[in-house]
């Protein structure tokens, strides 16, 4: 048995299963985690692990569910099959879920209007410790926001999907011939955009081996209306991970020296596309 932790929950990794034990006070994650593991083995039966038991009202919540086989795909050059397969995995999960459930799931947490309210709250915190590059596009990307209008309209008309909700790589494991998709702590309604935006904008899509953006979000066949989103979603999900690397401990780093620095090249390059594109370099 191997045993992991992390800040919302600890995890048994035993020969068949696995058992994801949460903190106190992380109940909510606990709750989507199981709903998402039920919904999906009605839905999409193989994409995630298997549902086998919960304790849902225990002082440290606990889910119980299969172990899946494969490797993450984080810090992978991916090939073109497996680029294609985390492509076909997404694309199943967002159409998986039908309407009349959709309809009784609440939103995914960290949706547009929590990033935009951190942001602003990040702001006078962050602004005054960085770097000349990384403040730059900071005030670059506080400008986009400012006059976009993103943070003071619903979402654009987008046929709702049910979004995991956490773009980080680790979470999808490759198998060989399929990938398939774990971690559910932040899943809920959402849309395609702004989960295709959780995937290339995260870190762990270029920190270590770049994803390949044009022809991962090449496999999509997204509406005008989704693709226009999509280039908001990405500015939005680049400017977020521009302030959470300028919080990196300097001491403990978390990331590779300058980081935040390529975070800022990133989110500059963004900022100088047009409303349309949907490309991007990694």
């Amino acid at each position: 048995m191997i045993s992991v932790a992390w800040s919302t929950h600890a995890i048994e990794l035993k020969p068949h299963s696995v058992i994801k034990r949460f903190r106190r006070g992380s109940r909510e994650e606990c709750e989507r985690e199981w709903r998402a593991l039920t919904l999906l083995s009605a839905y999409a039966p193989g994409l995630a692990p298997a549902p086998q038991s919960a304790d849902l009202a225990a002082e440290e919540p606990v889910v119980v569910m299969s172990r899946l086989p494969g490797e993450p795909l984080r810090g992978r050059l991916l090939s073109e099959q497996q680029l294609k397969a985390l492509a076909a995995a997404a694309s199943e999960m967002y159409a998986a879920v039908p309407a009349g459930a959709l309809v009784k799931i609440p939103v995914r947490p960290g949706q547009q209007h929590e990033l935009i309210a951190k942001i602003r709250a990040w702001t006078p915190r962050a602004r005054p410790r960085v770097s000349a590059e990384v403040g730059e596009a900071m005030d670059r990307g506080l400008d986009w926001l400012a006059r976009s209008g993103f943070g003071h309209v619903a979402p654009p008309d987008v046929p709702p999907v049910f979004g995991p909700g956490d773009g980080n790589l680790a979470n999808y494991p490759w198998d060989g011939s399929r990938v398939r998709i774990v971690d559910f702590e932040e899943s809920g309604l959402s849309d395609r955009p702004f989960e295709l935006a959780e995937i290339t904008e995260h870190v762990a899509s270029w920190v270590d081996q770049p994803l390949d953006v044009e022809m991962f979000l090449d496999q999509f066949d997204l509406s005008a209306t989704e693709r226009a989103r999509l280039v908001e979603c990405r500015r939005l999900l680049a400017l977020v991970w521009l302030f959470l690397l300028s919080f990196d401990d300097q001491q403990h780093p978390c990331n590779p020296p300058g980081t935040a620095e390529r975070q800022a090249a990133r989110l500059s390059r963004l900022l100088g596309r047009g409303r349309g594109a949907i490309r991007g370099e990694s």
